[in-house]
């Protein structure tokens, strides 16, 4: 039985991804996760998932969670297809104005608990499967007032990039994706302090085509995929051009 796992799927690109591959008839099962439980059950109620999903009330905040969810899977022993690590925190502010706890809170989230669950998961997926790591356009360059989230983009990228060169043995394809903004939940949040760069709203996409080239790229073997025309320029200037020009523009 194949089956896809998927982190933060209670909102968001979690949630779209679940919507776009419940109709993978490679699939059997899609294992859905996140703190919010209600959330998962209205996803089951939805007409256009027709795949069985398996809810697994998951809060990444807390060590405890996934080392549970660790123990289910070595009693399920299940045979992972895809991991789709979608989980994510973000919240704008300069350093020094945000409290400890929220800019430690973005590197437990982002980077501790993908790695976390990616080491846990990573016996169960079988010759041929994928993992796919959400990014941002953020890990290309540092963001002053997005400044640890930019980081821990930057950490998801490089993880995924050498993760995928390691596991060509096992025949296992991991992408990271890097959209720019999206239109989500995602800055209900990281504005409930601060308000972000106005210019940002200009570059907001939707997040179904976020996540259907996500899927085309990560059966392709991609390493890294960037939606939208102005992200994959945005990444090239940040190749060619000096840093300290860039950050006093994005600044």
């Amino acid at each position: 039985m194949a089956i896809a796992i998927i982190t933060g799927a209670s909102s968001g690109m979690g949630r779209e991804f679940v919507r776009q591959i419940a109709n993978d008839n490679e699939l059997d099962e899609i294992w859905v996760l996140a703190r919010r439980v209600d959330r998962l059950a209205e996803l089951q109620l939805q007409h256009e998932i027709s795949k069985k999903l398996i809810i697994k009330g998951v809060d990444f905040n807390k060590r405890a969670d996934m080392v549970m969810f660790s123990e289910e899977l070595k009693v399920a022993s299940p045979e992972v297809k895809l991991l789709i690590n979608c989980a994510g925190l973000g919240y704008i502010g300069e350093f020094d104005k945000l409290s400890a706890n929220d800019n430690v809170e973005m590197i437990d989230v982002n980077c501790t608990a993908l790695t976390y669950m990616t080491h846990i998961v990573l016996p169960f997926i079988i010759d041929g499967g994928r993992i796919i790591n959400l990014a941002s356009s953020a890990a290309y360059l540092p963001q002053p007032k997005f400044a640890v989230y930019a980081a821990t983009k930057s950490y998801v990228l490089s993880l995924s990039r050498a993760l995928g060169r390691e596991l060509r043995k096992r025949n296992i394809k991991v992408t990271a994706v890097c959209p720019g903004p999206v239109k989500t939940e995602f800055f209900d949040l990281a504005e409930r302090k601060f308000k972000g760069a106005s210019y940002k709203e200009k570059f907001m996409v939707s997040a179904d085509k976020v996540v259907k080239s996500a899927l085309k790229a990560s059966k392709k073997g991609k390493a890294v995929v960037t939606y939208s025309f102005s992200m994959k320029f945005f990444r090239l200037i940040c190749k060619v051009l000096p840093k300290k020009w860039l950050l006093g523009f994005v600044k």
